[in-house]
Formats: structure tokens, sequence, C-alpha cells
């Protein structure tokens, strides 16, 4: 525990809050700015005298509980809220709920790419935004609801359709266990999430194949670098995987490409003219 690293960090984040930041009424004139520690104190439910100890570099190291506390009333992001925990040597405990809502950059940038199938997902593995090659190779997600959008279901679960269980890719075994290991990691970062706590739950009770992996507590997967779909038009096509981490978000932009004059790059052209509507059938709907 870094105490006076500590103390000078509250104070700086203390600083820069405004009553109204916090549903707090203004008062009088203040004399320094930010809220008072007492104010801090309040919304953290611990006491005041404790809390400028905090500051003050000398408080013993507070619980997790404390910090939460702490990190809700001073309104700090996820990074800072780690940053606070680091510095008080604890973990962090996490109350918030995953984002869902996908930057209007990166929405542009899925439209924008050429001949490439991509798509958007949430930590919870839900296909929050996808441009047409990644219906037409995958499934129009646009005709599903959104709960039948979350590729852990169906990696587990099945299609809600009668199709392939996982578009035919080559790699389901290994898809199947790189979900679980990514959704252990969801559960320590959003454990009071609904989405997320519920999806895991609902797995391991309808799927003895989930539960068997969760069990295993495995934590690290290998890159997938190339994937092969076997799809009922143009038949099997193997493609460049990239997943690129959307940080600030906790979202991943999934990136399925071909190089340039190769047979899977012909097919991928081929479902760019077909379009979305071809998309796991064998003709338009």
């Amino acid at each position: 525990m870094d105490k006076q690293a500590l103390g000078t960090f509250l104070r700086s984040r203390r600083e820069r809050l405004r009553p109204q930041d916090v549903e707090l009424p203004s008062g009088p004139r203040r004399r320094t700015p930010g809220l008072r520690r007492e104010e801090v104190a309040v919304l953290a439910h611990i006491s005041t005298e404790y809390y400028v100890r905090l500051e003050q570099g000398r408080a013993p190291r507070p619980s997790g509980e404390v910090l939460a506390g702490i990190a809700a009333a001073l309104r700090l992001t996820d990074a800072e809220s780690d940053h606070l925990h680091l510095l008080a040597g604890t973990a962090p405990n996490r109350t918030g709920l995953h984002r869902r809502d996908v930057r209007p950059s990166i929405l542009t940038l899925l439209e924008r790419l050429p001949l490439t199938a991509a798509f958007v997902t949430s930590a919870a593995f839900e296909v929050l935004a996808w441009n047409d090659l990644a219906a037409a190779l995958m499934e129009d997600f646009g005709e599903l609801a959104p709960r039948d959008r979350n590729l852990a279901r169906r990696a587990f679960l099945g299609p809600a359709r009668g199709d392939a269980p996982l578009y035919g890719v080559s790699d389901a075994s290994q898809f199947r266990q790189h979900v679980v290991m990514q959704l252990r990691s969801a559960v320590a970062r959003y454990p009071a999430d609904p989405v997320v706590t519920g999806l895991v739950d609902e797995l391991r009770e309808a799927s003895p194949d989930f539960a068997r992996l969760w069990e295993r507590h495995d934590v690290q997967a290998a890159p997938t670098l190339t994937k092969t779909f076997r799809h009922p038009v143009i038949g099997e096509v193997t493609v460049d995987c990239d997943a690129l981490a959307l940080t600030d978000r906790d979202q991943h932009l999934v990136v399925y490409s071909a190089p340039p004059g190769s047979p899977a790059a012909e097919a991928l052209a081929l479902l760019d003219v077909l379009g979305p509507e071809y998309a796991r059938t064998s003709g338009p709907r």
C-alpha cells in the first residue's frame, strides 16, 4: 500500500468534482474547489475521520468494499478504480455493467472495410454490430432477437434455427474453450452484472460441455489465426481471423479477411455480391 500516493490521488479526484456532479446542493460559496471530505465520506458510507486519515496517508489499508464505495462516491472510471485498488494494494471490486453501445467511428469502420466480414462483440459475446458480409458469411443477425445474437449461447445451446450449430466452423471445440475462458474473466470484471452472471448460470445448467470446461478453471487460450466456414452456398472458405480489443468499452472487433487473389477472397467477393439474404440458406429468402 502506497499511503501517500493513495492520499494524493483521492484528493485530486475529490477536488475535480462539483456538488452538482454528485447531486448535492452547492450551498454557500466554497473557499476551495471540489467536494468537502465529509461529503465524500457520506457518499461512500464511511466515517469522515477515516476518510480524512486516508487522504492524509495515516489510515490502515482499506477493504475492497470501502474502496468500491469511495470509487462510486468519486465517480471514478474503471481505469481510475483499478488504479485506486493498485495504490491500496487490493484487488478491484467491480459493481458496474458491461457496455453494449458501440462507438460511432467503429460502426462507420464496419461499413468501410472492403471485402471483409466484421462484427463487434460485447464482454458477454453478444453481437452488437456487424456489416453485410458478416451477415452473409454467418447469419443475418438483424433477423434475430437480441438474445439469439449471443455467440456463447449459440456455441453451447445451438442456433435459433435448425442450421449448423456454429456456422460450420472448423474450430468449434477451440471456440467453446475460448468462450469459457473469456466468460470466466468477464464474471471477475462484472460480478454484479446480471446479464454476465445469468449467462454463465444458464450455460452451466443447460450445457454439460460448458459445465465441464468451466470446472477446469482455465484462463489462457491460444489465439485463433485462421477459421474455416462451411457455407451452404459457397462451400468451404478459410479466412484470416483477427480480434481487435476495443479497450475503452471492453468489446472486440472481429475481422475475417483473405489475401487478395486467393480462393477465399473470391468466395468473399461472391458473398458480398449475393448479400445477407443468402446467409445460411441455399437461395434468397
